[in-house]
């Protein structure tokens, strides 16, 4: 089964989400081959920046890079009420019920131009704002199920533990708490709450939109940081992302160089994504194309070989595997394979992020 990494991206209006969104979508690091595509006007799937791939490429002469991808989903600004349907209400909320993580873009910057909705920069509000819409969404896809699942349960068509699930997810989020925030506390049971997509059920990622005050400054991205722990926090300037999309590698390098920066914020955001959901990528690579699957940390060999295709891993035999940072330093295969550092692993194999792979298997 594919995995894929998808981010809902979420903001009030006029904190640079379109601006962020719109260099994203632009950002071809590393795909050459494998250019921006839209599925819906407002998704965009951009490649994971992996500088291992054009190493690999060389060692095998490779045509083409396949870069692991990663989809984001823009939706119009959220404003208080929109669980209610103000703005476009949950007509956009839906729209990322289907992300594994959601990205919210949080106005730190100060510029007299662009007017906030609530008057104020103020990085608390925005977040409690935005929480509190979710978890009003949630409530409502709740109350709107129970009645469904009550009788389901009365006809012994579900287990009476599913409808205590949910019952429980419904106290958590009238309390004004979020799902995932409170797995552990309330254990929480999630196989029972899948079916409900809640918003508030994925992980937070936070994106602080700053300007230079905040970027030079440690000690106020120290405060950021520890308003939203313990989930991850990026910090980018988004008008200097859409400056950097725009210019060559070279060009954008000496350009976060100025900015005191060595990763661009996509790339942070890209990096970061993988990081608060558990996945990593393995490599294959051949003469075709050097490419990057996505699977989950903890993968056996069979479950990553599932992921080019499900015959792969009904098939399974072995996998032959050497790490990237092994088969670079010994230059060929052949090489490797004469180190002794080529393994031949089975079943239980549990994957390694930069494995490179060969799989064994029976159609």
């Amino acid at each position: 089964m594919t995995v894929a990494l998808t981010i809902g991206i979420v903001g009030l209006p006029n904190v640079g989400k379109s601006t962020l969104f719109n260099a994203l979508t632009r950002n071809n690091v590393l795909a050459a081959n494998y250019p921006f595509a839209t599925i819906e006007p407002n998704v965009g799937v951009v490649s994971l920046p992996d500088p291992r791939l054009e190493s690999l490429a060389k060692v095998f002469g490779s045509a083409r890079l396949m870069p692991a991808t990663v989809s984001f989903v823009d939706i119009a600004g959220i404003v208080k009420g929109a669980s209610e349907g103000e703005g476009l209400g949950n007509q956009f909320l839906a729209n990322i019920r289907e992300a594994e993580a959601i990205a919210q873009v949080i106005r730190v910057f100060d510029d007299p131009d662009v007017v906030h909705v609530d008057g104020k920069v103020d990085p608390r509000s925005d977040m409690e704002t935005i929480n509190t819409e979710l978890i009003l969404a949630d409530l409502q896809t709740i109350e709107k199920a129970l009645p469904r699942i009550e009788k389901a349960v009365k006809l012994k068509q579900r287990e009476a533990a599913e409808l205590a699930a949910i019952q429980k997810a419904q106290a958590v989020l009238e309390r004004g708490d979020t799902i995932f925030s409170s797995v552990a506390s309330d254990k929480l049971e999630m196989e029972y709450l899948r079916e409900l997509s809640l918003l508030t059920a994925k992980p937070f990622i936070y994106v602080f939109n700053v300007d230079d005050a905040v970027l030079g400054s440690a000690e106020r991205q120290q405060e950021l940081r520890d308003l939203v722990a313990p989930a991850d926090s990026i910090f980018l300037d988004a008008k200097l992302e859409a400056d950097l999309v725009e210019l060559d590698p070279e060009e954008a390098r000496e350009m976060l160089e100025m900015n005191g920066q060595d990763e661009s914020g996509l790339d942070q955001l890209a990096r970061v994504g993988f990081h608060t959901l558990g996945l990593q990528t393995y490599l294959t690579a051949g003469p075709k194309e050097t490419r990057a699957w996505t699977i989950r940390q903890g993968d056996t060999a069979p479950q990553a070989a599932g992921v080019i295709h499900s015959d792969f891993q009904r098939g399974f035999i072995k996998a032959e595997v050497v790490s990237f940072d092994d088969l670079i330093a010994a230059g060929s295969m052949a090489e490797a394979k004469s180190r002794g550092k080529v393994r031949i692993e089975g079943k239980d194999y549990v994957m390694a992020d930069g494995d490179v792979v060969e799989f064994r298997f029976n159609v």
